[in-house]
């Protein structure tokens, strides 16, 4: 339990925004080094080989899946530590965690050694995966947001979203060089380096964490509540289910695109790509290591238009940039055109970062600091375990019933993006009207007790 009675140290706001960087990056890394692994080797390592193709890459992407649906209960559990207890230790444990379970991955015996078991053990892997990535992105979102200077929120928000690119890039150049080796020593043993290398990312984010100062908004709860854990005797989660819940839905919509419409463009993408154009992985995993980089570097800079212009507005284009560009995405990769493919990449990653790096401090602002933590992880894992989750299996699904044809998933993206948009403009809403009514309660005077007359020496 922190010390209610000492603040905590004024600290950089770039040392924050580091820290969430730091964590976040080495925690996406972990997680889209399942994703990639999913898209081209767990079919042959962790099924059968008697199993129809389109079946067992479907069974692939379900053990990509399963850890999204425990993505919302590590949302909850951390959320509450966060909200009841700080900001810090949530991102230590949630770090380890996903360390831990990614370098056993990297570990597993394969299918042909060990039968069923061996997709067993890779399930409950990705179940402690899910459950620690469920409440990582709200406490790196919150250290960022909470101790940015004022009108510099989306900014500075934006270095916990830019642990997304940067695993990305490590994760898909990782297996990029290790498809240098050939198809055959990839697939008997270079798969698991990308997994047991982890182990030293970790190690460099924990050093960075556990040096870094708790939120100092964590202060003003504190001493609003002197007890420990006292919030008016309602835990985080029931708070914002029963006042909030509005601004829950709203936001897995608005989030919808930034989670699910991202593996669509990169996991799918990489399984149609492969599995039905043929088209070569590795030139596959250098266009969204391309893609990757390029959505690292105008992130920042997407954030601060966010800043100057608002937040809301760089979404919205975003999202309507994305629209545009679902369909002629798809569209060129059958012309197997090596620089078309990449630039539809480019193009799609650039409209996904305006949208992606703003929405973190645009959530922030729907819920209250006490319950915030609780809030946004809530709306975030709950969207990723409705659609991002299984994202890759509706696409594989989609296109399966339209003959293996691109269209259906690009249009589901579109009309997803299309909704994200209305949600977007409703978040604005619900965070002006929840500070006009924290302004007004700010400013109603206090009730004043009845008071008794006594008369001394009666």
């Amino acid at each position: 339990m922190p010390d209610r009675t000492t603040p905590s140290k004024p600290q950089s706001p770039y040392r924050s925004a580091l820290a969430a960087l730091a964590g976040t990056s080495i925690e996406w890394y972990d997680f889209y080094a399942f994703a990639t692994a999913a898209a081209i080797v767990f079919d042959d390592v962790f099924f059968p080989s008697d199993m129809p193709p389109a079946l067992r890459t479907i069974a692939a992407f379900a053990t990509f899946a399963v850890g999204f649906l425990l993505r919302p209960l590590g949302g909850i559990v951390f959320g509450h530590i966060g909200d009841r207890v700080g900001r810090k230790k949530t991102l230590v444990i949630t770090l380890l965690m996903m360390g831990i379970a990614s370098f056993a991955i990297g570990l597993l015996p394969t299918y042909a050694q060990v039968g069923a078991l061996s997709p067993i053990l890779l399930i409950t892997l990705r179940l402690v995966q899910g459950i620690a990535i469920g409440g990582e992105w709200g406490g790196a979102v919150l250290i960022a947001v909470e101790n940015a200077p004022k009108g510099r929120a989306t900014f500075f928000g934006s270095f916990a979203q830019l642990g997304s690119s940067v695993g990305a890039l490590l994760s898909t150049g990782a297996f990029s060089l290790m498809n240098l080796f050939g198809s055959e020593a990839f697939h008997s043993w270079g798969w698991r380096v990308p997994f047991l290398a982890s182990s030293v990312l970790v190690v460099i984010g924990l050093v960075v964490r556990t040096k870094l100062e708790d939120s100092p908004v964590m202060d003003d709860i504190h001493a609003s509540q002197p007890e420990p854990g006292a919030t008016g005797g309602r835990l985080p989660v029931t708070e914002v289910l029963t006042k909030d819940w509005k601004t829950v839905l709203v936001g897995v919509f608005a989030l919808a695109t930034a989670t699910g419409g991202y593996y669509v463009v990169t996991s799918y993408l990489l399984s149609y790509g492969t599995d039905e154009l043929h088209l070569s992985e590795s030139m596959l995993l250098n266009g969204l290591s391309l893609a990757a980089f390029l959505e690292l570097v105008v992130t920042p800079f997407l954030a601060l238009l966010g800043d100057r212009v608002g937040a809301h507005r760089v979404v919205v284009a975003g999202l309507t940039g994305v629209v545009l560009f679902s369909l002629p995405q798809f569209m060129v990769m059958g012309t197997g055109s090596v620089v078309l493919i990449y630039l539809s990449m480019l193009a799609m990653r650039l409209v996904m970062s305006a949208l992606y790096g703003p929405i973190a401090a645009i959530l922030a602002d729907g819920f209250a600091p006490h319950v915030r933590y609780t809030g946004i992880s809530l709306s975030y894992q709950i969207c990723n375990m409705i659609f991002a989750g299984f994202a890759p299996v509706t696409a594989v699904w989609l296109s399966s019933l339209a003959g293996g044809a691109y269209w259906p998933p690009a249009v589901a993206l579109m009309v997803v993006s299309v909704i994200g948009i209305w949600c977007t403009l409703r978040l604005r809403t619900y965070h002006q009207l929840r500070l006009t009514a924290e302004s007004a309660a700010a400013a109603r005077p206090a009730p004043q007790l009845p008071t008794t007359a006594v008369t001394a020496g009666n």
